[in-house]
């Protein structure tokens, strides 16, 4: 049965029993008493409206002890529509949010008889619980001990206002509008009852007389939020500037290492062809043929020499990749590459440069240990952008190299991936004797854009307030 019925019920039996015994205990023992005493029998006739007036006297001081006790056998609490807004003005000119917005929601509860009632905030994109009544505590746990970690179970937040209609513990929800902007909403459950037309003006009412505080409230929030966004994005900025420094001194490493290792043997070879040319000249014209096969061979040298530094050159800041992309400045390296190559899938449009060479280094550092030495079947290179991420695959189903030396090759451009925000990952033999018995895979992943990403604790303070 219902318990608003059993608490009325049971409200105006204990009503009626303390008016008999008042009339039982004035009529008859004054009649009693009276006619004892000899008192006139027109006294008598009196008797009745003493005691309702003593009756109406006193439900006025025993009504309110009359409705705890039914409030404690039937855990239902009767409120009038009249003193629900009385309360919920009373709440609203509270002295602080603890104690307005629980307040407001047991206003709704009690004056609905709804089983639950929650003051829903909206906080960037989606409503947020601000209070509702029974409260968490009820059940063995609050809203300040879910955290920051509330932001995320299914209780605390909704979307939109279309979800949480389709709630199965709401049954009525009216917004609260600052213009066409959603601050509020407060929203009840019935379980085992429906709502009433009663029901629905009296949440709207409370809507109405709550909005300008909750309207408040929201926006307070809301900058709360902000602020702490703004924060957050300050943290990631120093983040992430510190992670394009690393990447620059990945790339001025590697750039040194690449400058050393072409012109420490070839300058040396030259010098050597420069001496031998100058000794021949010395001793002109005996040596002159010795002297000219020497500046021929340096000639060679430094055509070598020069090639050499376009190369590098082209590595470090390739044409191709700064005019149309990383998919095209990988067909040019696989041009030059002895095995074939085969590049699938694409990054739908061009993207930061670091993100961009950030691609291009660790892939043609890659087809550059598996594509250097000729095989039968051709390497494959899969380009995919998605999901806020960039994410290159390489598959060698015949490697010439195990995944340790690949690793140890490539871990110049892990670091440089890891300092833009990125991580690359190699799978497959390790030993060498496992060289061609299993491919290698190698998948590598950046983010599509450097901007910092603050995901929104969507109202954690104010739950932990």
């Amino acid at each position: 049965m219902n318990r608003t019925i059993v608490a009325r019920v049971l409200r105006a039996l204990l009503v009626a029993c303390g008016v008999a015994v008042v009339l039982v205990v004035v009529v008859g023992g004054g009649g009693l008493v009276a006619g004892s005493a000899g008192v006139a029998s027109g006294l008598t006739v009196l008797l009745p409206f003493l005691a309702v007036a003593i009756t109406a006297v006193g439900l006025g001081v025993v009504l309110p002890r009359i409705d705890t006790v039914v409030e404690r056998l039937t855990h239902h609490r009767e409120v009038t529509p009249y003193s629900a807004l009385a309360a919920a003005a009373a709440r609203i000119r509270a002295g602080s949010l603890e104690q307005a917005l629980p307040g407001l929601a047991q206003v709704l509860a009690d004056g609905t008889g709804a089983t639950r009632a929650v003051v829903w905030l909206a906080v960037g994109d989606r409503l947020v619980v601000a209070a509702q009544y029974p409260p968490l505590e009820s059940t063995g746990s609050s809203l300040a001990e879910h955290g920051a970690a509330g932001a995320d179970e299914p209780d605390l937040t909704v979307p939109n206002l279309a979800v949480l209609l389709a709630r199965p513990d709401t049954d009525h929800v009216v917004p609260v509008l600052d213009g066409k902007v959603l601050r509020a909403a407060l929203a009840i459950g019935k379980q085992g009852a429906s709502i009433t037309p009663a029901d629905q003006m009296l949440v709207q009412d409370v809507a109405n007389g709550a909005a300008l505080l909750l309207r408040g409230v929201a926006l307070n929030a809301e900058l709360a939020e902000r602020v702490r966004r703004a924060d957050d994005l300050a943290t990631e900025l120093q983040a992430s500037r510190q992670r394009l420094d690393g990447a620059r001194e990945v790339e001025r490493r590697r750039l040194v290492m690449e400058l050393a290792h072409a012109t420490e043997d070839r300058l040396a070879g030259l010098r050597a062809e420069v001496s031998a040319a100058r000794a021949g000249l010395d001793s002109w014209p005996e040596d002159a043929q010795q002297a000219q096969e020497a500046l021929l061979r340096a000639r060679v040298g430094l055509d070598e020499l020069l090639d050499r530094f376009r190369v590098i050159a082209r590595g470090v800041y390739p044409a191709v990749l700064r005019d149309q992309g990383p998919a095209a400045a990988l067909d040019e390296v696989a041009a030059d590459l002895p095995r074939a190559v085969r590049l699938t899938g694409g990054l739908g449009g061009r993207l930061d440069w670091e993100i961009e060479s950030g691609i291009y280094y660790v892939v043609a550092a890659a087809m550059q240990e598996l594509a250097g030495r000729p095989a039968e079947r051709e390497l494959v290179v899969d380009l995919e952008r998605a999901d806020g991420r960039v994410t290159v695959r390489i598959d060698d189903p015949v490697p010439t190299v195990t995944a340790d030396h690949l690793r140890a090759a490539l871990a110049d451009d892990l670091e440089r991936l890891a300092a833009l925000g990125g991580a690359l990952d190699v799978t497959g033999p390790d030993g060498p004797t496992d060289v061609q018995e299993r491919p290698i895979g190698m998948r590598a992943w950046l983010p599509d854009r450097l901007e910092p990403v603050v995901e929104s604790s969507v109202g954690a303070e104010l739950r932990a307030s």
